[in-house]
């Protein structure tokens, strides 16, 4: 590429770094003052802001309130499901004829026709000088209780 004679004066005459230094001496520029107040633009766009901000608070509040619900009752199922489940493994166990043979012996002390029961009796209890000989000592059972009251209606002056 050929320089023309203007360019090459231009570059030989005068180095890049005069021409800039020149250039500063003879217009030297000069910073506008910022206004420091808000436009009227940038206010109008905070109360925008401001509103968005105001009118979507109360529906998030909503949002989050319903699935905090969503979640206690997501486990409130769960705890129904497990109780179900229980219930429903018992309910099949009392479907079995043996389970329910046994529970009939076990709570109300029943037996098979023609089996011999035996029930085991705790051993008297000596009475005690300080108190009354007519008491007898309670018992937990139906039966116990069926037993006390007929060995004192055979034994009224005490045992």
């Amino acid at each position: 590429m050929l320089r023309t004679g203007r360019d090459t004066n231009r570059s030989t005459s005068r180095p890049a770094t005069a021409r800039r230094a020149a250039a500063a001496d003879a217009a030297t520029r000069t910073n506008a003052e910022q206004p420091r107040r808000l436009t009227g633009r940038a206010t109008a766009l905070g109360l925008v802001l401001l509103a968005l901000m105001l009118a979507y608070a109360y529906p998030v509040r909503l949002y989050l309130d319903q699935r905090a619900q969503i979640e206690q009752l997501m486990l409130s199922q769960a705890k129904q499901r497990a109780t179900i489940g229980q219930l429903a493994s018992e309910s099949a166990k009392w479907n079995d004829p043996a389970y329910v043979a046994a529970q009939a012996r076990a709570r109300f002390q029943m037996v098979q026709p023609g089996t011999k029961a035996y029930v085991v009796l705790p051993a008297p209890q000596p009475a005690s000088k300080s108190g009354s000989s007519t008491t007898a000592k309670k018992s937990t059972t139906w039966y116990g209780a069926l037993w006390s009251a007929l060995r004192s209606a055979d034994h009224p002056d005490g045992p």
